[in-house]
């Protein structure tokens, strides 16, 4: 039943198989695992061909964008891989292509691309950085390759997307991992990667085992797992088809545009994700500071939202972002309504900093009275923060209590 699954997600990826070939993958704890394993594939390979040629092989690199999931930092450190980030920018939220190419060296043993980033489901440009890596190893002689990390994306752009190149059609792309708890409609616990063809996968990297009967290969970094999800994603697989992904992904995006197109009529809004990616909508307030997007999440959670508020990695940083992910079961009701709860917070915050403010101008007023050292910006703005916490916190106690 594994077998079956990843031949069909082989086939969706477009991989170059024969009539009577067997696609080469593995269904995993996540794409974490997924991730472990593609890079130990990666990093083996690249230690055998500098062997053969007498050079090296101590220290192996990958490169990636700064906005790349943890799992990649926890492979770079437990495998002891350097990681070389491609810094972000504000405006550009994902791998810059160009500039990732520039950092491959000898020592680099993939370049990994992101098809849907965790923090505005934007697709990396993979065909771009194909074309501009084919150059480079004809260039240089080298044969760096391509993992691409589409595990929200993986299902998203063979049914919304399928003129879009970024996976198999490309020569470089050599595996892709996928989470079927994501966007394959399965619940949590099951990942898969994907290999090109056999030669791409280190065959001293596959174990053989026969005490269950039959020659059984694995390749996994657990031992023990159960079947369930593995029989979820291929019911989801056989019952759903094509068509039936394709209409549920189609409902996710429309839902998305919706939510996004509230947000935008508030007139408070910039809108950091993109129309084409994962159905989702990442959002910064235009103007906050009366008010910051840490705040609009927490006053969020008193009407049952739980939207994360977060900031950039390096270099964009400054930038505070909200974001909600559209799921099959987040409906356009549902998004209307989350406007105009947003709507409510943003009317209910606009009244406290006036209340904050007018404290913080006696208290200076007072100061400057008795000849105390004026407050700098960010003293102030802390102290905003630390008033508005404690008149939220008043105010949760006040309606606790019973009279």
């Amino acid at each position: 039943m594994q077998n079956r699954c990843v031949n069909m997600i082989a086939h969706l990826f477009n991989a170059p198989l024969g009539d009577s070939e067997t696609a080469v993958g593995v269904g995993t704890v996540g794409s974490s695992e997924a991730i472990m394993l593609a890079g130990l594939a990666f990093k083996r390979k690249w230690q055998n061909k500098r062997k053969a040629e007498g050079k090296p092989y101590d220290k192996p690199n990958i490169v990636t964008g700064a906005n790349v999931q943890v799992c990649w930092e926890k492979f770079a450190r437990y495998f002891e891989v350097e990681l070389k980030e491609v810094k972000l920018r504000e405006g550009y939220y994902v791998m810059d292509p160009a500039k990732a190419v520039e950092m491959v060296d000898e020592n680099t043993i993939c370049v990994a691309a992101i098809l849907g980033s965790t923090l505005n489901g934007e697709f990396e440009d993979v065909k771009l950085l194909n074309d501009l890596l084919v150059e480079k190893n004809k260039e240089t002689g080298w044969d760096t390759p391509i993992h691409v990390d589409a595990a929200s994306g993986g299902f998203i752009a063979p049914f919304l997307y399928p003129e879009l190149e970024w996976d198999f059609r490309l020569p470089l792309v050599k595996s892709i991992n996928v989470s079927g708890h994501k966007y394959g409609l399965v619940y949590a616990g099951i990942g898969w990667v994907i290999w090109r063809n056999k030669e791409d996968l280190p065959e001293e990297l596959i174990f053989h085992i026969n005490y269950l009967g039959a020659d059984q290969p694995t390749f996994t970094l657990n031992f023990s797992k159960g079947s369930s999800q593995v029989i979820a994603q291929y019911y989801q697989l056989i019952r759903l088809g094509y068509e039936g992904y394709r209409n549920i992904m189609e409902n996710c995006h429309e839902n998305a545009m919706v939510l996004k197109e509230g947000l935008e009529k508030t007139g408070r809004f910039n809108i950091v994700s993109k129309d084409e990616g994962v159905p989702l909508v990442a959002f910064s307030l235009k103007d906050n500071k009366r008010h910051d997007e840490f705040e609009i999440s927490e006053m969020l959670r008193r009407f049952g939202w739980i939207v994360p508020a977060y900031t950039m990695p390096a270099d964009a940083q400054h930038i505070t972002v909200l974001r909600v992910v559209i799921r099959e079961d987040f409906s356009r009701t549902l998004a209307e309504r989350l406007v105009i709860d947003i709507q409510k917070v943003l009317h209910e915050l606009d009244t406290l900093p006036a209340k904050v403010n007018a404290k913080l101008a006696m208290a200076e007023e007072e100061n400057s009275k008795n000849g105390t050292v004026k407050k700098t910006a960010i003293e102030t703005q802390r102290e905003i923060t630390s008033y508005w916490k404690k008149f939220v916190s008043e105010r949760k106690t006040n309606k606790n209590k019973i009279c």
